[in-house]
């Protein structure tokens, strides 16, 4: 069984040392340890670094993409590379690389398809306040979109199972965690977690100039798969509010008609069943919108069986 190490980077040739010293060099159940960088337009020596420390495998981009790109090319890089099981650390050096024993063993005995490391952060001392808090926060949200019940839901530090990775078909530009997560959660696959400490702080984020802007950036890849997944259920449920809301006018004329109120012939019901009627018709318009995303979900679902074959046909050689 082959393990690939995926590392992705930009400008850590100072701390990329530290990342590859602690990494296993043998791990029960695993036959052979690889480990890919990929550099993501990297303006220093990372990958001079790389190369003197005996990393053999690299992907390398001329310009910086982002993780999100960063991770689907690591992922069918390793694929190539022949992987079983995949690993995904930071060339920062904030996750215990001699764990990577621990997260994988639940994928080698078979127990689980994805494992993530629970950073536990309310224990990370370099965190203020508010990020703890935006950090459980968006945890939450992530969990109630996905059905999942994740702990640490935006943590990099994470193993898949061969099969699990060529399920996955990547296409946000963010928040690689999130988008990994939700298709998981609606290809069926298993995720378990293990509790893991996490290094000292060895350099600012790069991903994010602050939280809110983490925060805005992950509502929109939530936002985006949320939609891509399950956009009928909120056209559906938009539909029969708009529904309710417009036949409520309809409901009191006709109860003031049948009891022969006074009041039910004057003119000032007129702009309470226009609201009605274009109510109603927003309602029709939303429910025929959540057909239409129903019809949309089921053929995305074909097209990922079908390269999900064509990645099956791809990377087993057996």
């Amino acid at each position: 069984m082959k393990l690939v190490i995926m590392i992705p980077c930009l400008n850590e040739e100072t701390t990329l040392p530290l990342t590859l010293s602690t990494v296993p060099k043998k791990i029960k159940g695993i036959d052979e340890i690889e480990i890919l960088v990929i550099d993501d337009g990297s303006t220093d020596k990372t990958v001079e670094v790389a190369k003197s420390l005996g990393v053999k495998h690299f992907i390398i981009h001329p310009k910086n993409r982002g993780l999100a790109l960063s991770l689907r090319d690591a992922i069918r890089g390793a694929l190539d590379m022949g992987a079983d099981v995949l690993v995904l650390t930071d060339g920062d050096n904030q996750y215990p690389q001699e764990r990577i024993p621990d997260l994988v063993r639940p994928i080698v005995e078979g127990e689980y398809d994805i494992v993530i490391a629970d950073r536990q952060t309310h224990k990370i001392t370099h965190f203020s306040p508010t990020k703890k808090f935006l950090q459980k926060f968006g945890t939450a949200v992530l969990n109630f979109v996905a059905g999942t019940n994740i702990p640490d839901a935006t943590s990099g530090f994470r193993a898949y199972s061969k099969e699990a990775a060529i399920k996955f078909n990547l296409i946000g530009r963010f928040n690689f965690a999130m988008e990994t997560t939700v298709q998981a959660s609606q290809k069926r696959l298993s995720i378990g977690t293990i509790k893991i400490d996490t290094n000292p702080k060895t350099r600012e984020s790069r991903l994010f100039k602050s939280s809110w802007e983490h925060v805005r950036k992950s509502g929109v890849a939530l936002f985006n798969a949320f939609m891509m997944y399950k956009a009928y259920v909120f056209f559906i449920v938009l539909g029969i509010a708009l529904l309710i809301s417009g036949l409520i006018p309809f409901i009191h004329y006709a109860y003031l008609v049948l009891n022969n109120s006074p009041s039910a012939y004057g003119a000032h019901h007129l702009q309470s069943l226009i609201l009605g009627t274009v109510l109603i018709t927003g309602a029709f318009m939303s429910l025929t919108l959540g057909i239409i995303a129903n019809l949309i979900r089921i053929n995305r679902a074909i097209l990922d069986d079908i390269l999900e074959e064509v990645h099956r046909s791809k990377y087993h050689k057996d």
